[in-house]
């Protein structure tokens, strides 16, 4: 198999015991032995969420749960503020009017942050919005959004609250009660380091009231069926899920909750500051203002005389460091850096110490060891 060193936005590396439980035999998934494997899975999925509410699984990726989503709350003509600073901002739009609904857009420039006062203006402005949806992780563009800030202003207004933390559950400070979000979703693939395939939501009451109210336009991510076939004893799923998926996602959060939620969360923050720290050292251009920068994804300008088949080809085809290009209006000005799931400072130097020698044969004046350092220096000798 392929040895890349995977350092993308997702898939992430999985462990060794997360691929071995994929193995397991397949079990009925109208068992009472997967009924307590989904039952211990959405528990475990509601802890890092950190939300009394009940937990959803979905066989699909974050994008089935995104339009899960919307398509249980929204009829014909219903207005969503979407804010839209990046590739996902723009998905949830798309979803929106895929499903005849109504997008007010809050345009941010990509590479920033959304200021939560111009969340509060527009709902002033619409009295009849009926959601904002918030994408908390942005990797296109390497930018967190301030999702607490912007829950603070919609307590004010009754009006749901919809984060997508795909990209940033697991991996980043997400508290769904705390905030005051009413629908959140996420994926397996990113900071929870589990295959793709799997999805997760949860909604607070106020979003079941209005799901309850609304004729999903949906058959397959229609969640009310969700919560019936979910709530029962033994709960299930009402169509067949991927059993050895399920098997996955267990493990992966049994890995979350031996390593503690918050020593993870620390985790990524720390190689976020290694990896910004690596990119100064090499007089690397962050894409983003450092302030609103990811903690999961490091967006950096593409060296100037460079092009993108040169630099990351060399990095993947040379040295075997996979890293992610630009999107949209991005593609071939930015690359990124993936540090989510289960990254070290032991992958963080191995990239590093490739792309200071692919900077070196594209012609770059660059004092090998650098970038190296600056990533060791930020680590404490006791985390090496």
């Amino acid at each position: 198999m392929d040895e890349t060193l995977l350092m993308i936005p997702g898939p992430t590396r999985v462990a060794p015991r997360v691929l071995k439980a994929m193995s397991e035999n397949i079990v009925n998934h109208r068992s009472a032995i997967f009924g307590q494997i989904l039952k211990d899975t959405s528990q475990m999925m509601s802890d890092v969420f950190r939300t009394t509410n009940k937990s959803y699984l979905l066989t699909g990726s974050g994008t089935a749960a995104m339009e899960a989503a919307m398509v249980n709350i929204l009829e014909k003509g219903d207005q969503v503020l979407n804010v839209v600073g990046g590739k996902f901002g723009q998905r949830f739009m798309q979803i929106v009017e895929a499903h005849g609904g109504s997008s007010l857009p809050l345009e941010v420039e990509w590479g920033q942050a959304v200021n939560p006062d111009e969340v509060g203006f527009l709902l002033e402005e619409h009295e009849d919005i009926k959601a904002v949806t918030l994408v908390h992780n942005e990797t296109s563009t390497g930018v967190v959004n301030p999702i607490k800030e912007v829950g603070k202003i919609l307590k004010d207004y009754e009006t749901l609250y919809v984060v997508d933390s795909v990209s940033s559950l697991a991996g980043d400070d997400v508290e769904v009660d705390d905030y005051g979000i009413d629908i959140c979703v996420t994926g397996s693939q990113k900071c929870m380091a589990a295959p793709p395939g799997m999805a997760a939501i949860t909604l607070s009451n106020d979003a079941w009231d209005l799901v309850n109210q609304t004729d999903s336009a949906s058959y397959y991510l229609n969640l009310k069926k969700y919560k019936k076939s979910g709530d029962a004893d033994p709960p299930e799923t009402p169509y067949t899920p991927s059993v050895s998926l399920m098997y996955a996602m267990h493990e992966a959060l049994k890995v979350i909750m031996d390593e503690g939620l918050k020593s993870r969360i620390n985790r990524h923050k720390l190689a976020a500051k290694a990896t910004r720290n690596g990119v100064k050292a090499l007089d690397l251009e962050l894409f983003p203002e450092e302030e609103v920068s990811s903690t999961t994804v490091t967006a950096v300008r593409m060296p100037e005389g460079v092009t993108d088949g040169e630099f990351r080809g060399t990095m993947r085809n040379k040295y075997r460091v996979e890293l992610a290009g630009g999107q949209d209006h991005l593609k071939g000005n930015i690359f990124r850096i993936g540090h989510m799931g289960n990254i070290t400072h032991r992958e963080l130097i191995t990239t590093f110490s490739a792309m200071e020698m692919t900077l070196r044969e594209l012609g770059f004046d660059i004092q090998m060891g650098e970038g190296v350092a600056a990533v060791a220096d930020t680590y404490l000798p006791e985390d090496l």
